[in-house]
């Protein structure tokens, strides 16, 4: 309904009576008369001129307005009070029209001048043509309604600190018949007078009016009395406010124009100065107006871009990840908001707009600058992400580490920097080089990360490569130590590390790395396989005991085809020993240092000569000259080279010799438990008479007891004899030197079994019944008792433990009880090497068993 009111050129009162500003009211005509979207294509025309002067009827005819006219048949009265405003109808550019309020009325009485000079200025401030409506008949006379006009509109156009130049239309009501070009030179010649007249500032005391003002004059013929030609005299010109802020128009002239959009907030600062009776400072009004509406403009265009929907959704979107043509996007939609304060504000001051502008843009991008700086984020962990799987992906193909960390730099780096690219915006001058930086040492961080932990994979990969091979040989070689072990340990590791770390070099190569660091790490990798050589000596250094042992065990049980040793008494127990003594105290030598050069050193000979050779009396003696096992150090071997001391070698080889005295003790009582299993058996002459004589002659034997007894008593007869001239012992030495000794041997030794029987039978004559008669001596008291032979055994050096007891302990009083003629000396001789000792005294000439107790104990 104000759309259509408006457009029909209905009045709406901008100033009332009292002189306040409609504010409301005006906004309400700006909006529907459309005016604030016109820009600076816009002209404001204003009427002044006596009360009922027809100023309100010339101006609805000449623009088809509504402004209130006076009734005639109610008198002349004032009809416009305040300034009323309306937009012509049917007039391009838009035109607004001010109806003042008529000048010299009775109804204001004293403050008529006052408002008359207010209105006048404000008229003159904000419009672009001034009517002045004036009688024909005043024209020409000095008292005329009309002077006092004009006078007053000059005076408060000196007010005006930077006058604009307005085009003042005067126009001549109810024109006579006095042509109008004799009328015009007079009323200039009037206008000028009033000018030369006015007080005008220092600075303008010589200026023409022309500077000012743009005078022109018309004639209208009376509306009352001349209606048709009044009437086609308005419509001439009324086409004379057609374009008329064109060059050459009403007001082609026109200076400092305030955009349509500005003109009601102009209107209202201009009106408060004038009220406040000050002078009105036009260039700095046009710059406060300019100021207050380009803020205006540019928060409204702000608000608009924090409530559009594009700019919110590209935030949201840049939350969760990077946007495809975010600059793009972000830079239209800044573009669209500056477009549109930029069209709203280009008409106002050019260096207040630019100023605004600035400001506006400054703040629309700081709104939109996390979402940047956010978009950067997203772009750097791209960037990172693909350096690794880049990496990742060329590292498993092969490539070298360096090669492959720098080409995958530059297509990351160059990703980031084409995503950064398109993530700027054209209206922002944004430097991405610090995120550049910062992806930049990013990848350096996390290559260097990824080298360190190669590297350290590398170097981990190489020191298990070297523990492998050379932890195991190293150990087997010790197992079997000899002197050829630490010169076959050389060669080992001289040809693992050569075989390794030349590999392990040319894998470093592919890092690129300088030569000092490539070789430090290849040195630090030789050292750690010096150390495993080292670690394993010593591990293996502290059970030398045991090896010591095993060595021993091995040697003295085992032949020389690995095959174990049976006991049978033939064997050099001495020698063996001694063989396998020397083969332990050889391992302990080995042990007993590191040895890296090919110097030859002294241990093992030491060893010997001190451990191993030589009687005990002179190692006593020497030990209390000179002992070269009573230090702490090797002679040519540094103090970190020695696993094994002097000291303590010489305290380890004490601990074996007790250790493996009963291996040796074993070995001796093997040896007589096997002899004198084979003394029990029947001699092979009499296993063949056996096999030859045949069932038949067996039967006989068993028929006859007589026979059997001859036999048994034979066997016993040669059984003593065979045990008395020991002729095992002495077949040793072979078989011809055997029948030899036997045969020098036996009638001695058969008469000493005659005298030994006659004195016990005699014996047994003198006291036939020992419990009738007591002895005076203990000894003849109790006659020998005889024992039971131990069964014959075959041990071998590994044999239990309780079977070597049972042939060393006594039997039991139950089982001497038992008589067993002529075995009694020997079970004796075997149970107790003291008793040996004592029978051997007492019969010195007899040679047999117990002779073997002394070799065992000698032997250990």
């Amino acid at each position: 309904m104000e759309e259509s009111d408006a457009a029909e050129g209905v009045a709406v009162q901008l100033i009332d009576g009292e002189g306040e500003f409609a504010a409301e009211g005006a906004e309400r005509f700006m909006a529907a008369a459309g005016v604030a979207g016109c820009g600076l294509s816009y002209a404001v025309v204003s009427i002044m001129g006596p009360q009922s002067s027809g100023k309100s009827t010339l101006l609805n005819q000449l623009f088809g307005t509504n402004f209130r006219e006076m009734d005639a048949f109610r008198g002349r009265s004032q009809t416009t009070k305040g300034i009323w405003i309306a937009r012509c109808v049917g007039v391009e550019p838009c035109t607004v029209v001010l109806d003042l309020e008529g000048t010299d009325g009775r109804e204001r009485g004293e403050d008529d001048t006052a408002f008359e000079k207010q209105s006048s200025l404000f008229a003159l401030a904000i419009s672009d043509i001034v009517l002045i409506n004036m009688w024909c008949h005043d024209i020409g006379r000095e008292q005329a309604a009309n002077k006092p006009l004009l006078k007053t509109v000059f005076q408060v156009m000196m007010r005006l600190f930077s006058p604009r130049k307005t085009t003042l239309l005067f126009v001549i009501r109810d024109k006579t018949r006095t042509p109008l070009e004799h009328l015009e030179p007079v009323l200039r010649e009037d206008i000028q007078k009033i000018w030369n007249s006015v007080a005008k500032p220092e600075a303008h005391k010589d200026t023409p009016i022309s500077e000012f003002f743009n005078v022109q004059v018309t004639a209208l013929s009376s509306f009352e009395e001349k209606e048709d030609q009044f009437r086609e005299q308005v419509q001439q010109l009324r086409q004379r406010f057609s374009n008329s802020i064109a060059p050459g128009g009403l007001a082609g002239d026109r200076r400092g124009v305030v955009p349509a959009s500005g003109f009601l907030f102009s209107s209202q600062q201009i009106w408060k100065v004038i009220r406040e009776n000050k002078d009105l400072d036009l260039p700095a009004h046009k710059v406060m107006v300019a100021t207050v509406r380009c803020d205006e403009i540019a928060n409204e265009k702000f608000g608009c871009i924090t409530s559009d929907t594009e700019w919110l959704d590209v935030e949201s979107a840049v939350q969760s990840g990077p946007v495809p043509g975010f600059g793009k996007k972000l830079g239209n939609i800044v573009e669209v908001h500056l477009q549109e304060y930029d069209k709203e504000a280009i008409y106002f001051d050019e260096a207040v707009r630019k100023g605004k502008r600035q400001h506006l843009e400054s703040r629309i991008l700081n709104l939109v600058q996390p979402a940047f700086q956010k978009m950067l984020t997203h772009l750097r962990t791209k960037a990172l992400e693909k350096f690794k799987t880049g990496l990742n992906s060329s590292l498993e193909s092969g490539k070298g580490f360096a090669v492959s960390a720098r080409e995958n730099t530059e297509c990351s780096l160059k990703d980031f920097e084409q995503g950064c690219a398109d993530a700027i915006i054209k209206q922002a001058n944004w430097d991405c080089s610090k995120i550049l930086e910062k992806v930049r040492r990013d990848i350096e961080d996390h290559a260097l990360s990824i080298r360190e932990s190669k590297l350290s994979e590398l170097t981990t990969h190489a020191k298990e490569k070297l523990r492998k091979a050379l932890a195991e040989p190293v150990e087997s070689l010790f197992d079997a130590a000899d002197q050829t072990t630490w010169t076959s340990i050389r060669n080992i590791y001289k040809r693992e590390t050569e075989a390794i770390l030349p590999e392990f070099l040319k894998t470093l190569c592919g890092f690129e790395m300088e030569y000092a660091p490539a070789e430090e790490m290849v040195s630090k990798l030789r050292d750690y396989a010096r150390s495993v050589v080292e670690s394993k000596a010593k591990e293996e250094s502290s059970k030398v005991l045991i090896h010591m042992k095993e060595r021993f065990t091995t040697v003295f049980s085992h032949d020389k085809d690995s095959i174990p040793r049976v006991w049978t008494g033939k064997e050099d127990v001495r020698a063996i020993a001694k063989e396998a003594r020397s083969a332990a105290l050889k391992l302990l030598s080995v042990m007993a240092a590191i040895r890296w050069d090919d110097e030859p050193d002294r241990i093992e000979s030491i060893l010997t000569s001190t451990l191993l050779e030589g009687s005990v009396v002179s190692k006593i003696a020497h030990a209390a000259s000179a002992d070269p096992l009573a230090s702490t150090t090797w002679e040519e071997i540094p103090p970190k080279h020695t696993m094994i001391t002097p000291s303590q070698c010489k305290s380890l080889w004490k601990q074996f010799k007790s250790e493996t005295e009963f291996t040796i003790t074993q070995a001796v009582s093997t040896q007589q438990a096997h002899r004198r299993g084979n003394s029990k058996l029947p001699p092979p002459w009499a296993i063949v008479a056996i096999a030859i004589l045949g069932f038949n002659e067996i039967m006989v034997l068993l028929r006859n007891p007589i026979y059997v007894f001859l036999l048994f008593v034979g066997y016993l007869m040669f059984k003593a004899l065979a045990m008395q001239l020991d002729v095992s012992r002495e077949f040793q030495n072979g078989v011809v030197p055997g029948i030899i000794s036997v045969s020098a041997k036996l009638l001695p030794t058969i008469q000493n079994l005659v005298n030994k029987v006659a004195a016990e039978q005699q014996a047994e004559h003198q006291h036939p019944h020992p419990h009738l008669h007591p002895h005076p001596h203990p000894q003849a008291a109790e006659p020998p008792q005889p024992q039971m032979q131990p069964p014959p055994l075959l041990l071998s050096p590994r044999s239990p433990m309780s079977e070597l007891r049972r042939l060393h302990m006594p039997s039991s009083p139950r089982k001497a009880a038992s008589p067993v003629p002529s075995s009694s000396s020997s079970s004796s001789a075997v149970s107790s090497p003291r008793h040996v000792g004592e029978d051997q005294k007492s019969r010195p000439g007899v040679g047999g068993p117990e002779n073997q107790s002394t070799i065992a104990d000698s032997i250990v």
